[in-house]
């Protein structure tokens, strides 16, 4: 009986440890990597003035915009200031910007961003009064209105200061109503388009396939790399809703072509899975020259009435130009991990291997695309 229980303990544990070393691909879902076309947010903006502040508004002498709202804000409440010298720095022009979410609706909030226009040295503690906010049209979508959350701060004395974060950007988090939607009949669409957020013609065609499969039905066709178009009317299903919910669920495997980013300015290099490279012969040698000064004092004895101090240079030159560098050689056809390896042999930096694969690239021996941001 203890042999058939042990028989049984090293089976499953086989079976446990086969199951987990299997490669598997890593594949993504539809909703990941596509989007529904129309089905998307529309930005807005709108300028307003923020009150309140402890004395780090604007100038107002010499922010016109900002003396000119305020004027025009008080005129609407009754109160005529045309005849004075406005004098304050409580107050800041500021830019409100905002997103409206698809198929939002009227009445419901949305986040803003607080932003100053003019030379104001901070926005905490102001409240932003009424501000429309407009979308591309030139319609207004969205009120916005409250009280604006700084994350940093500006501390400034005599002799020193001190500043962490932006001061004079913040957010109202729920401070805007809107108060117009957009109009989106998306239950009676007879057909709607999946956009792929990384074109690529093998993953379009994926995803007809998956989703024709999951349907029965022919109601995917790839139509170019970047759009799939799904016609509702052969899904043979009453609830679009359900339907979308159910294929944005689908997994598949994207597909990708070789490319190998470069970013010069930062030294980054970033290499695809599928990048090959021919037989190739790499070596890779540097030129370095160190110049070191340690320059000294020489000065007299004490006591002494003859001789001045003067300082004396040593200067220490070491030259390497890399004698003990070899030529490598990559055998054609190596994986992304072959040619890392082999790089990192030749004891190469980020720098480095960024003009060896530009070079490689240019003989013609690395079957990739190379983009330089």
């Amino acid at each position: 009986m203890k042999f058939i229980n042990r028989l049984y303990e090293i089976i499953i544990t086989t079976a446990f440890i086969f199951a987990f070393s299997i490669p598997t691909f890593a594949s993504s879902r539809i909703k990941d990597i596509s989007d529904i076309e129309g089905v998307r947010e529309n930005y807005l903006i709108g300028y307003g003035l923020v009150v309140g502040l402890n004395g780090t508004g604007d100038s107002i002498s010499s922010m016109a915009f900002t003396e000119e709202s305020l004027i025009g804000m008080l005129e609407r409440l009754g109160v005529n200031t045309r005849d004075g010298k406005i004098k304050t720095k409580n107050v800041a022009a500021v830019m409100v910007t905002g997103s409206l979410p698809a198929f939002a609706r009227q009445g419901t909030r949305i986040d803003v961003t607080i932003s100053a226009l003019g030379d104001a040295k901070s926005l905490q503690g102001g409240v932003l009064l009424v501000t429309p906010m407009l979308g591309a049209d030139g319609e207004v979508y969205a009120i916005a209105q409250g009280q604006v959350a700084v994350g940093g701060f500006s501390v400034q004395g005599d002799a020193q200061s001190i500043v962490k974060g932006v001061p004079t950007s913040g957010r109202i988090a729920n401070g805007a109503i809107i108060e117009r939607e957009i109009i989106f009949d998306f239950a009676n669409q007879k057909s709607i388009k999946l956009t792929l957020r990384n074109p690529d013609f093998t993953t379009a065609s994926r995803i007809s396939d998956a989703i024709n499969s999951y349907l029965g039905s022919v109601a995917a066709k790839t139509i170019d790399s970047a759009t799939v178009v799904l016609d509702l009317e052969r899904t043979r299903r009453d609830n679009l809703i359900q339907v979308l919910t159910d294929i944005e669920q689908l997994r598949i495997q994207p597909d990708q072509i070789a490319k190998v980013v470069i970013d010069e300015k930062s030294g980054i290099v970033v290499i695809g899975e599928n990048v090959r490279i021919n037989p190739v012969a790499i070596a890779q040698g540097n030129l370095t020259i160190r110049i070191t000064e340690t320059p000294q004092v020489s000065q007299p004895a004490p006591f002494s009435t003859t001789g001045t101090t003067v300082t004396v240079p040593r200067t220490d030159i070491q030259v390497n130009e890399g004698e003990g560098n070899k030529l490598n050689i990559l055998k054609g056809g190596v994986s992304l991990q072959e040619l890392v390896d082999g790089l990192n042999a030749l004891g190469v930096g980020p720098r480095d291997m960024i003009s060896i694969l530009q070079a490689v690239k240019a003989a013609g021996a690395l079957q990739a695309e190379i983009e330089v941001m």
